[in-house]
């Protein structure tokens, strides 16, 4: 059915961007897996993204490709992603018509795109809605639909082909040409070669598939290795940068993967792995980002580094990424590492003034955060169990994670409720090694907590 109807190529960025002029992270894989891509196999077309076609060579080549021969392209412009208006504008310049465009509603559209068409669905960050998906499924499918079947000279949606209305699209000749003298461009040394752990024609979407199953399994070694080989893959791909020019700047989401499993790993020892994880993230200027990932591994490291090394410098730089990264989001992540870093710090301060403030300001964030948590759980019910196993997969990995957090800012405010909170997450856990993460956390913050320092305040006469 798909081969008779089609093809559709799908232009987005790819894994969690942070949208800066909103602060919010939204997952751009989550939007292809569970909407984009089923509405569009739902009307009979192929659909594919970058990372899924198989190449050996350049990725510039089949992406050109694809924005000139693809039946139908599908670009999402949430984040105000910057290879996306560009592919975007290159598929205008090259077809008149059969382009749609769609983006998160948060995006903020520029002077030169606000007369094209753009259909907006709602992300919440990690997740998106169940009632959503299948809104803006249907919403997607039908748009397909229509403009397949539109006759060509009323369905031009390129702003370039109907202002210019005497433009013609470009033969495929010379498009052709132009990619095999790009291709040719390229020296033979910055051609990619395959892993030895992968097969040839691996992609990296199946490299990715791979990562997310060790990561399941707890195999943190494993898929810290698939990801560096997708990482080298990607590097061999990418043309020289001429001498003399800045260093290309690598896809931030991949950097704070491979960061996350390389501490993970632990390998070859846990202070070898968290340097390492700490040399990646710095290429994206932790101290100055505004990206809530990064800031949130980049306080993970540090804590890490302190339980390690008792350094205080890493206790404060673990401080200070989360404090940031809380309060560029409100992010529940950041904002209960943050509370039970101010606890530390508190417990370790030699001045009583210091250790009140600090132990204060703890209790403020968690209720903060208790807020934020309960407001997403009141507005994100379970999808219902026929939703997709996929959606399912993600709704439970989102809600454990929420009421966990959930549960440790009761008990660091001193809520009865607490214990009944925890159960109910460690119960919820799709995955064991996620409770034994939480479990170990609360027993520090337990024992943090048995000797606060309001205990040691003199009663005023």
């Amino acid at each position: 059915m798909a081969d008779e109807k089609g093809t559709c190529f799908v232009v987005m960025g790819f894994g969690k961007k942070t949208d800066f002029e909103t602060g919010r992270t939204l997952d751009l894989d989550k939007s292809y897996r569970n909407v984009i891509k089923p509405a569009i196999e739902a009307v009979g077309f192929a659909c594919i993204r970058a990372d899924e076609i198989v190449h050996s060579g350049l990725i510039d080549v089949p992406m050109y490709e694809q924005l000139l021969a693809a039946d139908i392209v599908v670009a999402d412009l949430s984040t105000s992603n910057k290879n996306a208006f560009y592919e975007l504008g290159i598929r205008h310049a090259l077809r008149p018509y059969t382009t749609i465009v769609i983006a998160e509603e948060g995006l903020k559209v520029p002077f030169d795109v606000n007369h094209v068409v753009v259909s907006h669905y709602k992300h919440l960050g990690e997740d998106i809605g169940f009632d959503e998906v299948m809104r803006f499924r249907g919403l997607l499918s039908d748009a397909v639909v229509k403009i397949a079947a539109e006759a060509p000279d009323k369905r031009v949606d390129s702003p370039v082909y109907r202002f210019l209305n005497d433009l013609g699209p470009p033969l495929r000749r010379a498009v052709g040409a132009a990619a095999a003298a790009a291709a040719a461009a390229v020296p033979a040394a910055a051609q990619p070669v395959a892993p030895a752990a992968a097969a040839p024609e691996a992609t990296h979407s199946v490299l990715m598939q791979q990562v997310d199953e060790a990561v399941k399994r707890g195999d943190f070694t494993t898929a810290k290795t698939l990801l560096a080989a997708v990482r080298a893959m990607i590097l061999a791909a990418a043309p020289p940068v001429e001498e003399g020019s800045p260093k290309r700047r690598e896809d931030p989401y991949l950097i704070q993967r491979l960061a996350l499993l390389t501490y993970k790993s632990k390998q070859p020892t846990e202070q070898a792995a968290l340097a390492e994880a700490k040399e990646l993230l710095a290429g994206l200027d932790p101290q100055t980002s505004n990206d809530t990932e990064t800031l949130g591994l980049w306080g993970a490291i540090h804590k890490r580094l302190w339980t390690l090394t008792a350094s205080t410098a890493d206790l404060d730089e673990a401080v200070r990424a989360h404090e940031r990264g809380f309060y560029l989001r409100n992010d529940y992540y950041n904002g209960i590492n943050l509370a039970f870093l101010l606890n530390v710090r508190a417990a370790r301060a030699t001045d009583p003034a210091e250790a009140i403030a600090d132990f204060v300001l703890a209790r403020r964030v968690r209720t903060e955060v208790l807020e934020i948590c309960e407001k997403w759980l009141a507005s994100n019910p379970p999808p219902p169990a026929e939703a997709p196993p996929e959606a399912l997969k993600e709704d439970a990995a989102n809600r454990y994670w929420v009421l966990a957090t959930a549960g440790e800012a009761k008990l660091g405010l001193g809520d009865g409720d607490a214990e009944r909170q925890l159960a109910t997450a460690y119960a919820a856990a799709p995955q064991g090694w996620m409770a034994d993460s939480t479990r170990e956390q609360i027993a520090k913050l337990q024992a943090l907590l048995a000797d606060p320092p309001l205990r040691h305040l003199k009663p005023v006469a």
